[in-house]
């Protein structure tokens, strides 16, 4: 049985995600502070945790950085509507996604799945020379890309964009973690260069809905394979076993949304590899 630690000091609330996941065929073990979280993560050895950010004794990226000094656990985070840069810090910090409370029980079961999912696919013990993710294949040494079997054309930075994103797939990567790790270290606030290229990425790959592609908004990117589930009655339905301070079927702030782009977010495109710009050369030059 997969062993959920979730930490959360609202008695409430861990008790109705007690109830949800329990039924969902989960075992949860309850935290109410930092401290006693890190414990029992010692103790148990949960395959998951879900983690609030707003604790009582230890910040909820503190004890993000210290699981992350001893375990890969994915850890899925808890945070409120207004809180858009804790959520990044604590990505930064190693959590693996997040949940924007109100949430819907069927949404966070959807994403321990994608959660445990990657965890499971990723070997610690060496890269792998080839990454798939749905219909994406990446031939890491030989640089190639394959769409649903068909080979496509990318420029040196485009395949270095997603095969990070291929990595880390179900992960969602903040826009400071993507320009350090594929740019270099003397980027960091270059956003728009992310938009730009997250917009040829998805005309390259025919995912011009996102539904691989994931935006989230303000925070960066997440490479799925597969569509995020809606709970029943999202619209404004009943959707049963919600959790969080609003009345069943009520959610709002769901991170990575299937839409592409806001408007404009394509802005002007850089030049290819081989120098040819696509439109006005606003963006970075390829390597």
């Amino acid at each position: 049985m997969t062993r959920v630690l979730v930490v959360d000091d609202d008695p409430a609330l861990l008790r109705a995600l007690r109830i949800g996941l329990e039924v969902r065929g989960f075992e949860v073990i309850a935290a109410h502070t930092g401290a006693e979280g890190l414990s029992r993560a010692a103790q148990t050895m949960p395959h998951l945790v879900v983690l609030d950010l707003g604790l009582p004794d230890i910040d909820g990226v503190e004890v993000c950085k210290r699981l992350r000094q001893w375990t890969d656990v994915p850890v899925i985070v808890l945070s409120a509507l207004d809180s858009e840069d804790r959520k990044v810090l604590a990505l930064d910090s190693g959590a693996d996604d997040y949940v924007t409370k109100p949430f819907g029980m069927q949404e966070l079961e959807a994403r321990l799945r994608v959660a445990l999912r990657h965890s499971a696919a990723r070997d610690p013990s060496s890269a792998p020379a080839t990454l798939t993710v749905g219909p994406i294949h990446v031939d890491v040494a030989s640089r190639t890309v394959k769409v649903g079997g068909s080979a496509i054309e990318l420029t040196a930075r485009e395949f270095d964009l997603l095969a990070y994103l291929a990595r880390n797939a179900g992960k969602v990567c903040t826009h400071r973690t993507i320009l350090r790790e594929v740019w270099g270290p003397g980027y960091g606030n270059e956003t728009h260069y992310l938009r730009v290229y997250a917009s040829r990425l998805r005309r390259k790959l025919g995912d011009e809905g996102g539904p691989l592609l994931r935006t989230n908004p303000g925070v960066g990117y997440q490479l799925v394979d597969e569509r995020p589930t809606q709970p029943p009655g999202a619209g404004g339905g009943g959707a049963p076993g919600h959790c969080g301070d609003e009345p069943p079927g009520s959610v709002r702030g769901a991170p990575g949304h299937g839409g592409g782009e806001p408007p404009g977010a394509g802005g002007a495109e850089p030049p290819d590899g081989d120098g040819h710009p696509e439109g006005r050369n606003s963006g970075p030059p390829e390597p």
